[in-house]
């Protein structure tokens, strides 16, 4: 399923939750928490990848294969939602 065409969907910021950098934004699904970030649905990535915050260096995920999908599983409290707009 093409993430684009779906109807549900919404753009949520994600920042870190020691410095309030901004990380990414990404297209979210459902309402519940977040868990997980698919690769795919990433729109702007500021950490280049490296699942660190660019500005304190704290790590806030990590790699994991989830439904033969590459994604980005979220620690806990390391980072929190700033607002959502809707698609």
């Amino acid at each position: 399923m093409d993430i684009n065409n779906h109807t549900n969907t919404y753009v949520i910021k994600i920042h870190c939750s020691r410095c309030n950098e901004f990380l990414y934004k990404y297209r979210k699904r459902s309402n519940g928490a977040l868990v997980k970030c698919h690769s795919d649905r990433i729109i702007e990535d500021a950490t280049h990848g490296d699942l660190t915050c660019p500005k304190c260096g704290r790590e806030f995920a990590r790699y994991k294969v989830i439904n033969n999908k590459p994604a980005q599983k979220i620690i806990r409290g390391r980072v929190y939602v700033k607002g959502h707009l809707k698609r």
